[in-house]
């Protein structure tokens, strides 16, 4: 564990997914094979990365937030443009970005073996338990599906509070939700910029979680100040 040791926390703030929860069979249908599926072959070809088609990390959609109906038809309007770009005919395309709409969102999720236990011993010890994430409109619902809703206190997705992570305006969001300054609070997640970095500049302690089941490649960066990195939850109880 690298220096960086925190004091005084009286709230952690987890991402959601690669931190609390990760994906399990059956896996969400490809994106090519949708548009396989439609005959489409070549335009799926020329849509690229499946992981890549919504909101970059760090945009700022506020105005596309104000509520549900206004973000989901937002979400489907990027998908029909990323479509026609591709060159899906004006007749295929709103069938095609309903289609690649539920695919994305098809996901089965299931906690990582640690979560519960720490979960529960942070709120043992009166510390506030939050999630902050890059999600969907529907966060509440995942959380519940996995266990979490009587457990995390606070729980903030993006496509609600009108930012990606790493953009400043979700941690003042999930802060001021917790009611907690930004000394106060330690953000745990396995992503280096969303996760530490964006935290950092917000004035949080950051720990970066570095699962060995890690979906993430590559080197870890070295470990700013205010940082700790972690391989485990459990590992969160020792930084308090």
């Amino acid at each position: 564990m690298a220096a960086g040791r925190p004091a005084d926390v009286r709230g952690v703030i987890f991402d959601f997914y690669g931190t609390l929860v990760r994906m399990v069979p059956p896996w969400p249908p490809s994106h090519r094979s949708v548009f396989a599926r439609k005959g489409l072959t070549e335009a799926g070809e020329k849509w690229g990365d499946q992981w890549a088609v919504g909101p970059p990390d760090g945009e700022c959609h506020s105005a596309q937030s104000t509520s549900e109906e206004t973000y989901r038809a937002w979400e489907l309007d990027r998908l029909r443009q990323r479509a026609r770009a591709c060159g899906v005919p004006a007749g295929e395309v709103d069938g095609l970005a309903a289609d690649i709409d539920r695919a994305m969102k098809d996901l089965r999720l299931a906690l990582f073996h640690d979560v519960l236990d720490v979960l529960a011993e942070l709120r043992a010890r009166g510390v506030t338990v939050a999630v902050c994430s890059n999600w969907f409109w529907d966060l509440d619902r995942a959380m519940e599906d996995v266990g979490l809703a009587d457990v995390v206190e606070v729980a903030v997705t993006s496509a609600r509070a009108g930012a990606r992570k790493p953009h400043p305006l979700i941690y003042r969001a999930v802060l001021d939700r917790c009611g907690l300054r930004p000394e106060q609070s330690l953000f745990v997640g396995d992503m280096w910029a969303s996760d530490v970095l964006g935290p950092l500049a917000a004035g949080m302690r950051a720990a970066h979680l570095w699962r060995a089941d890690r979906a993430v490649e590559g080197v870890a960066p070295p470990v700013p100040e205010r940082a700790a990195r972690i391989t485990t939850l459990h590992e969160v109880i020792g930084l308090l």
